[in-house]
């Protein structure tokens, strides 16, 4: 299974980093789901939960608002202002 390089990160600090298989974010125009090979994005960041599916099966869920997400290259980044681990 191909898996993405995600990122996430607040304000203050480093919240998570590591491979994942699939990550959903809440957007200011609904969920964005991206999966490897995905096509480059840009979303403004909605509060809501960030959810991290990893390679084998475990999920995290990280609480997020006011940022943005990106994806390209396979590399997807969270940047908030506030971001916590659920």
């Amino acid at each position: 299974m191909a898996t993405l390089k995600v990122s996430v990160v607040s304000a203050d600090r480093e919240v998570w980093t590591g491979e994942a298989a699939m990550v959903v974010a809440r957007t200011v125009v609904g969920e964005l789901g991206i999966l490897a090979g995905h096509q480059p994005v840009l979303g403004v960041l909605a509060e809501g939960e960030v959810r991290i599916t990893l390679p084998g099966g475990e999920r995290l869920v990280v609480d997020a608002a006011d940022g943005f997400v990106s994806f390209e290259n396979n590399q997807l980044s969270v940047v908030a202002s506030k971001a916590q681990l659920v």
